[in-house]
């Protein structure tokens, strides 16, 4: 271990260190970023124009320097046979279900993270490692991560996923909306790939109004749902369809948004005890020390 890394660790520990010892007064760890923009971005998805090709999937894991393939293997339909979610590997997927009204062709449906307007992960995470950002996107920072998955069980819509199959320094991985890509004013990976314009990127409240007048000109084509435009409080990823969200696997969650509901759980689990900011900046000030110690470890053997 080289002398600088040992002294970063040892201050970094310090840190850690002072801040469990004022729970009672301070928090250790700042918060995150959260920030509900009205310019935020988003993504309308119109399932009723995608054709199952899967070129999003492709786009999405070479953007992310993800194992992708050759893209003419994505043509192979099979892997509909069974519903998929996204994990490590794939951070976008799509499924197929049944046909719905007016039409013989089956329902497509790209799943991913929604980057909820009011996220829950940002709310669970204890490190403060997640972000909610002024485009809309939600995105985590893997040197703060810790591993502790509370992020995991937060997302109404279970789509962090983690590194099961890594013995050190396992990461949570989720869509991030191509964050590197959008602000430099560039489409996410998908929508730019996407052949037939299922996926249509921009100002969120430009594409709620693109929805309803897609539903108000087509009634016999749609569903009258807009799915994201108020489920958990809005989300920047919406929906149309033509059958009821339900038959496509969306969880009917209500409009209060997640992170309300948890904390008020929370407060009252914990009423009576260590506050949970306080005691989440405990727990996580433990396992990054013990998480930078390996790390270190590590070093020392090479």
């Amino acid at each position: 271990m080289s002398g600088k890394s040992r002294r970063d660790f040892l201050k970094k520990s310090a840190l850690v260190g002072a801040g469990i010892t004022g729970l009672s007064t301070s928090t250790a760890i700042a918060g995150p970023k959260n920030i509900l923009s009205e310019d935020r971005m988003g993504v309308l998805v119109d399932t009723t124009v995608c054709i199952g090709c899967r070129q999003c999937e492709w786009a999405c894991k070479y953007a992310h320097d993800l194992p992708a393939g050759d893209i003419e293997s994505y043509k192979n339909r099979e892997v509909f046979d069974k519903m998929r979610r996204p994990d490590h590997t794939a951070l976008t997927v799509v499924n197929e279900y049944a046909p719905g009204k007016n039409s013989n062709l089956p329902v497509n449906v790209k799943v991913q993270c929604m980057h909820c307007d009011h996220p829950a992960c940002v709310s669970a995470c204890i490190v403060g490692a997640f972000s909610k950002h002024e485009n809309g996107a939600v995105t985590w920072d893997t040197d703060m991560c810790i591993g502790c998955r509370y992020c995991m069980a937060a997302c109404p819509f279970q789509v962090p996923a983690f590194e099961y199959d890594k013995a050190l320094n396992p990461k949570i991985m989720k869509c991030d909306f191509c964050f590197e890509l959008t602000k430099q004013g560039k489409l996410p990976a998908c929508v730019s790939i996407c052949p037939v314009e299922a996926l249509t990127y921009g100002s969120r409240t430009e594409l709620v109004k693109i929805a309803r007048d897609r539903i108000k000109k087509n009634p016999d084509r749609y569903d009258d749902h807009i799915f994201g435009e108020y489920e958990v409080g809005g989300t920047s990823w919406m929906y149309l369809a033509n059958k009821d969200f339900a038959e496509l696997d969306f969880p009917n969650l209500g409009k209060n948004p997640a992170p309300g509901v948890s904390e008020a759980i929370q407060h009252g689990i914990f009423a009576y005890f260590v506050p949970p900011v306080s005691l989440y900046a405990l727990l996580g000030g433990i396992m990054w020390i013990s998480k930078r110690r390996k790390e270190l470890n590590e070093e020392e053997k090479q």
